[in-house]
């Protein structure tokens, strides 16, 4: 086996006739299910040219605003691009993209993501509620399964790149990726200007470092606000806040996105932000900043590595 690993051997049940048996039976059973659901997850992931995380220590900072415009704008530049929503209880992408309600079908046994444009797939759990007014009420177990299905049982089929929007923090979800996923790009982690988010933009870099994700860098959303008829720019949030945490954190600093009320627009109205106002100075700081990504994503060559544990080991 590629990596080292040992395919597990299912005891006959006519090989032993010992008291313990049926006990042995049942593990060595328990055992192969496992080994097979692991292969079905590499197999899955290894279709997958790149995979990047969007995380964000605090909540409202524009986390999945980013991410699906990240997603749209690889997928109108001709990449196979998946987006995966991984926000178990606050699910945004439905709604930003205009998909709620689109029904989500299986085929051959595997979830068939829905299909947004001519290059991208998307899934949610916000497609699988019946209501936008329902609530997930999970503990981190029923979490983990949820995001391993989405990961193993969704037709992605072959992607160049896959778009994950985790939920804010450092807890059961962007954990649970990290472990499943296998060997990802990195991840790009939001902030607004203000100390209150850095604070815990702080502790997402140090996340990603204990979990051994390389962090591509960091991005400065609601940077400032440009009145539409005078021009004059006023920092709500402060200013700078973003690239300071870079140089101090030391990774990159991709770029600040400022705050637009044509963004609130398209995310209310579920029109792809990107494809509507790809004239406006906003889309152009969107495309330089996705020309960062590519650059430092094309040349990495990623390899097979199995999913990590809260130490950032192999498991």
């Amino acid at each position: 086996m590629k990596g080292g690993t040992e395919v597990p051997k299912r005891r006959s049940q006519k090989s032993s006739d010992s008291a313990g048996a049926p006990a042995e039976q049942a593990m060595d059973d328990k055992r192969f299910e496992e080994y097979l659901e692991e292969e079905g997850l590499r197999r899955r992931m290894a279709q997958i040219r790149h995979k990047i995380l969007v995380l964000s220590g605090k909540g409202g900072v524009g986390k999945s605003t980013v991410a699906a415009n990240l997603a749209i704008s690889l997928a109108l530049q001709g990449h196979r691009t998946g987006l995966l929503d991984v926000d178990i209880h606050g699910p945004s992408i439905p709604k930003l993209l205009n998909i709620e309600g689109r029904p989500v079908s299986v085929r051959d046994e595997a979830i068939v993501p829905i299909e947004f444009g001519d290059n991208l797939k998307i899934m949610s759990i916000g497609l699988l509620l019946q209501s936008d007014k329902d609530a997930v009420i999970w503990r981190g177990p029923m979490k983990m399964g949820v995001i391993k299905q989405f990961l193993k049982d969704v037709e992605w089929g072959e992607l160049d790149y896959l778009i994950i929007d985790s939920p804010p923090g450092t807890g059961d979800e962007p954990l649970s990726v990290c472990q499943l996923v296998g060997e990802a790009d990195g991840a790009i982690i939001v902030t607004t200007p203000q100390d209150l988010a850095l604070v815990d933009v702080r502790k997402a870099v140090t996340f990603c470092r204990t979990l051994r994700m390389p962090v591509l860098g960091i991005i400065e959303n609601m940077s400032g606000f440009v009145c539409p008829k005078c021009g004059e720019v006023t920092h709500i949030f402060k200013q700078g806040g973003g690239e300071r945490l870079a140089l101090e954190m030391l990774v990159p600093f991709l770029g600040s996105i400022p705050i637009d009320p044509q963004i609130v627009e398209a995310s209310d109205t579920g029109k792809p932000y990107l494809y509507f106002y790809s004239k406006t100075e906003t889309a152009k700081t969107f495309a330089n900043i996705l020309g960062r990504v590519l650059e430092t994503t094309e040349a990495r060559r990623p390899t097979e590595e199995g999913p990590r544990n809260e130490k950032g080991d192999e498991t």
